[in-house]
């Protein structure tokens, strides 16, 4: 392939600014930018074109040098033309580049918006987004068959390159394809830029130190509107772990919603003790990024003192949410007190910690949470069962287990769906009067 003929070829047929013709050969040459490439080959083209006109007297020179100022926006062949006494072709002031139509000129007017609509977030990272029209880059494609480029570019990713640049320039900020905290989607064809806000994470351990305290936010069936059943309030409960955790955050970053995750969840009537269950609350369109966590972790455990308590605050990640999901059948460990109707005996007691520690117990999902859960059978591993007699009808049962027993039933037996369990074991019908989550072993 002739690089110069090829670059005529094109000319000759459409107007096309230098970005619009060097991308076509974005792949030949390196550290230039498009349009760097461009010109280059337009003065090359005028170099050539010049030669022909004058050593010759071809009027095939005179003819590029007049394409290459009409179609090639070229000042140097206007020049020319000018200097071998030809007449310049008048320029139609409607004429554009066929294929940008002249918006990489807009990019100093693009870049200004997009620091505009940046002002009030804080970040340290970003991503520029690119739109582009459909009918445009359908006619890039064909454009691109029409004349079998191998050796180019698309426009998407020379706005996205030439616009990232740009805007890291003019911020000082750092360009992160992977993990952007802001993501500026610029339109150059609409003149348009709109912000795309990316999570922040702020994970954490939660102990729950008094019962009847759900983990998640829990709104009533108004939908949060407030009605006589929940007193107004749109919420069954007027407090949870969710909301004392997230409130300080909130109010630090400047955000209006978040997400609570954490791995696993504990019933409503069990405390959360031990070294905590871990959490991540995900912030949706946050403000700022950066705060004193040690501040946020002090004010979550005095607004929730005696009763939700955190540790270990720190930045997270999306990553880290997938992994904490990923945990929800980690290794747990509990304490729960139940009351038989039976007395118990210690022989009895013996053989529970026995046929219990190792063994596989298959639970079809209990009958209290079936209406929102697959109704499926899992095995969960208990890896060590100890109990202790309280009273002749009461004991504590220790249970280091796989995550994702329930372990209620595995007392109850919840009518023959969990199996082995310490009711029929014992031939001792069972429930649980107190249950404590004592550790969440994550690796």
């Amino acid at each position: 392939m002739d690089v110069l003929e090829k670059a005529f070829e094109l000319l000759s047929k459409y107007p096309l600014c230098d970005h619009c013709l060097g991308r076509q050969f974005a792949l030949l040459g390196y550290s230039m930018e498009n349009n760097v490439r461009g010109s280059a080959l337009k003065v090359s083209l005028t170099l050539q074109a010049n030669e022909l006109a004058t050593a010759e007297k071809d009027v095939e020179g005179v003819k590029r040098l007049k394409v290459l100022a009409t179609n090639g926006f070229c000042a140097t062949a206007q020049e020319t033309l000018k200097h071998l006494k030809k007449r310049v072709p008048k320029q139609e002031a409607d004429v554009k580049c066929y294929l940008c139509e002249g918006k990489f000129k807009l990019v100093d007017s693009l870049i200004e918006k997009a620091q505009k609509a940046l002002e009030g977030y804080e970040f340290t990272t970003f991503l520029v987004g690119i739109e582009l029209p459909i009918q445009v880059e359908e006619r890039e494609d064909e454009f691109k068959g029409t004349f079998n480029i191998t050796h180019g570019e698309s426009m998407r990713h020379e706005f996205g390159r030439v616009l990232g640049k740009a805007l890291a320039k003019a911020t000082g900020k750092e360009a992160e394809y992977l993990t952007p905290e802001v993501v500026p989607v610029i339109a150059p064809f609409e003149e348009a830029v709109k912000v795309q806000v990316n999570p922040l994470f702020v994970g954490g351990r939660y102990r729950k130190l008094v019962r009847d305290i759900p983990q998640s936010e829990w709104f009533c069936s108004c939908r949060g509107r407030g009605c006589e059943k929940c007193g107004g309030t749109g919420k069954l409960y007027p407090e949870s772990v969710e909301a004392y955790a997230s409130k300080p955050i909130l109010e630090a970053s400047g955000s209006k919603e978040s997400f609570f995750h954490a791995s696993g969840r504990e019933d409503i009537d069990a405390r959360m003790l031990g070294s905590g269950r871990p959490f991540i609350v995900e912030v949706s369109k946050p403000k700022k990024r950066i705060f004193d966590l040690k501040q946020i972790e002090a004010a979550i455990n005095a607004n929730g003192l005696g009763k939700v308590e955190v540790s270990e605050l720190h930045f997270a990640s999306k990553d880290d949410v997938r992994h904490l999901k990923k945990g929800e059948s980690a290794q747990k460990e509990y304490r729960l007190l139940a009351e038989f109707e039976k007395d118990l005996t210690d022989d009895g007691l013996r053989m529970l910690e026995e046929k219990l520690t190792g063994a596989l117990i298959k639970q079809q999902t209990p009958l209290r949470v079936v209406h929102r859960r697959a109704d499926i059978v899992r095995e969960r591993y208990i890896y060590k069962l100890e109990v202790k007699k309280v009273t002749l009808k009461k004991a504590l049962l220790y249970i280091k287990c796989q995550g994702g027993l329930y372990v209620k039933e595995l007392v109850s037996g919840d009518e023959g769906r969990t199996v082995p369990n310490v009711s029929a074991l014992l031939d001792n019908p069972a429930k649980t009067l107190k249950l404590d989550v004592l550790n969440v072993i994550m690796d």
